[in-house]
């Protein structure tokens, strides 16, 4: 009887022990060798990823993205997440990795496993056409209401002026591009400060409502990240971009989406 209790126990122990094991697994670990790779996103930032007339997803990541799951053999799950909790959603591996026209800032450096660059953009502001508002430098921005979206590249590059002390009472954060855009239409604010790739193509879409100002905030470019401990699954999807540059491929999808090619692939900076 007491063999038979000890070799239970022992039996429990191993069980409990392989258990603990698994669930300390790190997010590399769980994802290296899956067949399904999982995109977390906002969808509602066009043309990177946006939700067409019939609801499906479209954009040039979403197209991107599809191509790298063909190159890896892998399928591709698309994730619509909170922005503003992306880092979480990668902590807690509900998704493997962001990939919605991300910037890489200091502290997504930080807090991520960046994959090298693949897209110029740039930060720019954007008025009403039929508006006299334009910004020809930075100090213009002191009498003029500006709108953004909360945790977006433009925001970091607002409040990273060395003019920002004259105009920070003046921005007001929206969660949507969308949202800020119906209040300059509205007239209840002066300028928007936007991605250059998001301001066109809405502008076009609203039939040249909007023109660019002189001044931009800044040169920009797109990242995908994913959990700081994910190397792994950053080097296999940093790899197959790289040959769908190379090959000409996602050439052809910047074609697609901006009428220019503006893929890069070039070494994220320390």
């Amino acid at each position: 009887m007491k063999k038979k209790l000890l070799c239970a126990a022992m039996i429990m122990v191993m069980v409990l022990g392989t258990l603990v094991m698994t669930g300390c697994g790190s997010s590399s670990d769980k994802s290296a060798d899956k067949d399904t790779l999982v995109v977390g996103l906002d969808d509602a930032f066009a043309p990177m990823g946006f939700r067409d007339e019939n609801g499906d997803l479209v954009g040039f990541d979403i197209d991107l993205a599809n191509a790298v799951g063909d190159e890896l053999g892998m399928k591709v799950d698309f994730k619509p997440i909170d922005w503003d909790a992306k880092e979480l959603e990668l902590e807690s591996g509900t998704i493997d990795c962001v990939w919605n026209g991300m910037s890489a800032t200091p502290e997504r450096k930080k807090s991520m496993a960046l994959s090298d660059k693949y897209l110029n953009n740039k930060i720019v502001l954007m008025a009403l056409k039929t508006s006299d508002t334009d910004v020809k430098k930075a100090s213009d921005l002191a009498n003029l209401k500006i709108g953004t979206q909360a945790d977006s590249s433009a925001l970091k590059l607002l409040t990273s002026n060395e003019a920002y002390d004259s105009f920070k009472d003046n921005i007001k954060e929206y969660d949507k591009y969308d949202t800020a855009i119906m209040d300059l239409k509205a007239g209840r604010i002066d300028v928007i400060a936007v991605d250059q790739v998001l301001g066109e193509y809405t502008n076009n879409n609203l039939g040249g409502e909007m023109k660019e100002c002189t001044y931009s905030l800044g040169d920009d470019y797109y990242v995908i990240g994913f959990a700081k401990d994910n190397t792994e699954l950053r080097d296999k999807v940093n790899d197959a971009v790289k040959k769908l540059y190379e090959n000409g491929e996602a050439g052809k999808i910047s074609e697609k989406w901006f009428g220019k090619d503006i893929v890069v692939f070039e070494p994220l900076e320390d």
